[in-house]
């Protein structure tokens, strides 16, 4: 297999092999060869009533990949549950049973044949699972132990065959089901991270000390352990003087992290304080007077101290995993902050800026993820809201470029993902490659409220209308003071309307147009189509919308047709001319 031949994507991968088949061979033969003619036909029409795709065969064992996780997995519970019922009456030292291991991770694709490092972790979880049970990757139990009813059980840190580092294994427990779903929560081990004063003097140094907090929002984020709220909604408190108990209760956490920054000259003077959020007591507080070209490492002294103070317990791979991997030099770190300085304030002409700020800092430090991340992001949304889709190619690369760079970082695959549904939508192509990369990327960091966001789009754009209304919901309750608020609440109101509650949609938008936020495109277009839905007046609403948007047709015509044409026919009824 050359170079040239082998191509990747992300996969959901179900292995699955009998317990014991050769001491059943030598006790039955041909019953047992009968035996297991009959599972891997189940096993198969499972795996295909699933959308999965049975990639090979070998004597009692079965590969297979999804496009989903969560198909992935209910395949697996489906078929144990099938094959249980085939062994009913039949002794137990008689009864074949098939071990399950599951995992996602990207796979290299030779013909119908998929390879790679994360086929092999599938097989050595499957060696892991019981006889007739099933044995998941964290990345997996992550992704699924909301969206399954049964019970699943952490089995700790795994050390298996030909595999460097431990494997993290879960077992499902096939005769309990699970709890009922409680409220993601964040308890003692949830950190909000306030952005660092500015105490330089200078308005136009604001980028650095919002860099500083970043960089550290970025290295806890890499902690299992830790929920770190998102910097959107930790940073809604910029410029504020707030009782950091209200800040506490207010995010639903237990610690808050707080700080200033001075830059002078070639020095930069830093202090740090984390708080008890609740009793509002000091935990740790540290000044640190260092040359500017220390500041990485001042940096991850912090994330490190941080760490330590809220997680006494915690494991020296993941205190590694924590500290940032840093730019090659201090210009291409500045040049990244400014860029994702003007990224955030969401306009056209900062986000022009920032593309070519980002730009720059790559060609700089060719080998930093978060700038190829960054630009992912900048161009994705200049694709949207100018209607410029020439520039989603190059956002693709650069997210391509970003999970390749680091793959241990969600943003990356979020990034990515984003613009591979982006990419979708304009080419009306399909979005199975968004919604693997994305939920990858949940995968990875289950409480990313951005990343349940921009599944969103990909979700109801393809009639999952109502998980992307779960999503939606979930992004809300995890940052709920997010600066990107409205498009939260756009995709929520667009998830509501392609699910058919035309009155959730009105709810949802009229709070964005109450919040004062931006009133896009999507959500301005769907309320007026869900007022013709409702047969209610809407003449007001789409004189607004017209004078806002006057070429309509051609927003509309880059949608997918599943969502577009209820639209459409919704903006008639309003009295419309389409």
């Amino acid at each position: 297999m050359s170079d040239q031949e082998i191509q990747r994507k992300l996969a959901a991968i179900l292995y699955a092999d009998v317990a014991g088949y050769s001491r059943l061979t030598g006790v039955d033969e041909v019953g047992t060869h009968e035996a297991l003619r009959t599972g891997l036909a189940l096993l198969t029409k499972a795996i295909e009533s699933h959308g999965g795709r049975v990639n090979h065969y070998a004597g009692d064992a079965i590969l297979a990949e999804f496009g989903s996780v969560v198909e992935c997995v209910t395949t697996a519970i489906e078929a144990q549950g099938k094959l249980a019922k085939e062994n009913e009456g039949i002794a137990e030292d008689k009864k074949l049973l098939f071990r399950i291991g599951v995992h996602s991770g990207e796979v290299m694709i030779d013909g119908t044949e998929i390879y790679g490092d994360d086929v092999n972790i599938a097989a050595r979880l499957e060696a892991l699972a019981e006889p007739g049970g099933i044995c998941l990757s964290g990345l997996v139990a992550d992704q699924v132990r909301h969206r399954i009813d049964m019970a699943i059980e952490d089995m700790g840190d795994q050390e298996v065959k030909n595999i460097a580092q431990p494997i993290r294994a879960y077992r499902i427990l096939l005769d309990r089901k699970a709890a009922p779903a409680e409220q993601l929560t964040r308890g003692k081990t949830a950190i909000a991270v306030l952005p660092f004063d500015n105490l330089s003097g200078d308005p136009e140094q604001e980028y650095f000390s919002d860099g500083i907090a970043e960089d550290i929002i970025t290295g806890l984020s890499r902690v299992n352990q830790l929920h770190v709220v998102a910097r959107n909604s930790s940073f809604s408190y910029k410029n504020q003087s707030p009782d950091i108990r209200d800040v506490a209760k207010d995010l639903d956490v237990h610690y808050v992290l707080e700080g200033s920054v001075r830059k002078a000259g070639n020095r930069v003077h830093i202090t740090a304080q984390l708080i008890d959020g609740v009793s509002g007591k000091h935990i740790w507080a540290e000044r640190y007077d260092r040359e500017l070209e220390d500041i990485f490492a001042v940096q991850d002294e912090i994330t490190e101290t941080v760490i330590g103070a809220v997680l006494p317990a915690l494991s020296l791979g993941d205190m590694e995993r924590a500290l940032a991997k840093h730019p090659d030099s201090l210009d291409a770190w500045d040049l990244y902050q400014r860029g994702m300085y003007h990224y955030s304030r969401r306009l056209k002409g900062d986000c022009e800026i920032a593309v070519g700020l980002l730009r720059q800092s790559i060609a700089l430090s060719p080998g930093t993820a978060r700038a190829h991340t960054g630009l992912c992001y900048a161009l994705t949304w200049l694709a949207r809201e100018t209607i410029a889709f020439q520039a989603i190619d190059e956002a693709v690369e650069a997210g391509s470029n970003a999970t390749q760079l680091d793959s241990a970082d969600p943003a990356g695959y979020l990034a990515l993902g984003d613009a591979l549904t982006a990419q979708a939508a304009n080419s009306h192509g399909k979005f199975e490659e968004a919604i693997s990369t994305l939920e990858h990327g949940l995968a990875l960091n289950p409480m990313s409220a951005a990343g349940h966001v921009e599944v969103g789009p990909a979700l109801y754009l393809t009639g999952r209308a109502e998980e992307a209304v779960d999503h939606a919901l979930t992004a809300i309750r995890l940052s709920p003071c997010d600066l990107n608020m409205n498009r939260m609440m756009t995709v929520l109101a667009c998830a509501y309307f392609a699910v058919g509650d035309y009155e959730g949609n009105l709810e949802w938008t009229t709070k964005l147009k109450r919040s004062r936020s931006v009133v896009g495109f999507l959500s301005y277009t769907t309320r007026v189509a869900s007022l013709g839905h409702l047969g209610r007046e809407a003449e007001s609403e789409i004189d607004g919308l017209l004078h806002s948007y006057p070429k309509i047709g051609n927003f509309l015509k880059n949608w997918h047709a599943i969502f577009r044409d209820d639209v459409i026919e919704g903006l008639r009824k309003a009295g419309m001319d389409i």
